[in-house]
């Protein structure tokens, strides 16, 4: 199922999702869990979403049990009706946008997940 989701993807697409990838891995193991409408980043537990790979980008989203307004880096914050979840919305369009405060939550929502 990944590989659906590799198919026909620009290079530029694919090295962003590579290194968003490889970004993780330095902060733990962290394994995929593809679907079939998006890819699923765990460490016990889910700790992110892939959710769509674009030409030229990647979306991810963040799931936080409270929502981190504070930020410059999520384009949207939103509340999972029904639940206390809210989804951070990240866009990636170069490997720069995984810089300090990127990190910071990816630790944070790989602690959660822990």
């Amino acid at each position: 199922m990944l590989a659906d989701f590799l198919h026909n993807k620009s290079e530029h697409t694919l090295a962003l999702f590579r290194h968003f990838m490889e970004q993780y891995q330095k902060i733990g193991p962290v394994t995929l869990h593809p679907t079939k409408s998006m890819i699923g980043l765990a460490a016990k537990t889910r700790i992110a979403y892939v959710i769509r790979l674009g030409r030229d980008f990647v979306d991810v989203v963040f799931p936080f049990d409270k929502p981190y307004e504070e930020n410059l880096c999520f384009q949207k914050i939103a509340q999972v009706p029904g639940t206390s979840q809210y989804n951070h919305h990240l866009r990636l369009s170069s490997k720069e946008d995984i810089n300090a405060e990127v990190k910071k939550f990816m630790k944070m929502a790989y602690t959660a997940g822990k």
